[in-house]
């Protein structure tokens, strides 16, 4: 149940900004969760601390925030696994080209497996390496901040494996009215 919540209801902060969208979630999570949690709970004392964990697994998913429980973590991990190339399709195509948009078009596939040194292995393919910055920057990072992370190995592969050259995502850019496009 913590695990379900939190991650349904993770990113409802954004409505209001993706600055500090962790803690408006929290806010804009609480009543729901209060609402719900009793129709699932018969005591009001574990619908309470169920309620308490699902906030600190929503309110904790970026890495600056440490998750402290594995649920938390779980949410988090789960959330920086969530990189695929549709994500950078839009911004891109609407001309906001940038090392997030460019690394996040690399992506070609995450998969979560059995790891061969730890119990879970994170495997991302990209098409292009500059997919390694989301890998080193969001993903990493978010498995860092959690009591999981002893758990997880993390590997990135270029595809096809052995390949000489990248997909070009980017060929010529021009700079202009502040931001750099595709031209």
């Amino acid at each position: 149940m913590i695990v379900l919540a939190a991650a349904l209801l993770h990113d409802i902060g954004n409505q209001v900004h993706r600055r500090m969208h962790p803690l408006f979630s929290a806010v804009l999570a609480t009543p729901i969760l209060t609402r719900l949690l009793p129709k699932v709970y018969e005591h009001p004392e574990i619908a309470a601390e169920i309620r308490g964990f699902i906030l600190h697994a929503i309110y904790s998913h970026e890495a600056d925030t440490p998750c402290l429980t594995t649920e938390a973590s779980i949410v988090c991990i789960a959330d920086g696994c969530d990189m695929f190339k549709g994500r950078g399709r839009l911004p891109f195509d609407l001309g906001n080209v940038n090392i997030h948009t460019v690394s996040a078009l690399s992506i070609r596939d995450v998969k979560v497996e059995r790891g061969e040194r730890r119990p879970v292995r994170i495997r991302v393919e990209m098409d292009n390496s500059a997919g390694i910055f989301q890998v080193q920057e969001l993903l990493r990072r978010k498995v860092d901040s959690g009591v999981l992370r002893d758990k997880v190995e993390i590997v990135a592969v270029a595809m096809p494996p052995g390949a000489a050259t990248d997909q070009r995502i980017v060929s010529r850019l021009i700079y202009e009215e502040g931001v750099f496009k595709p031209f």
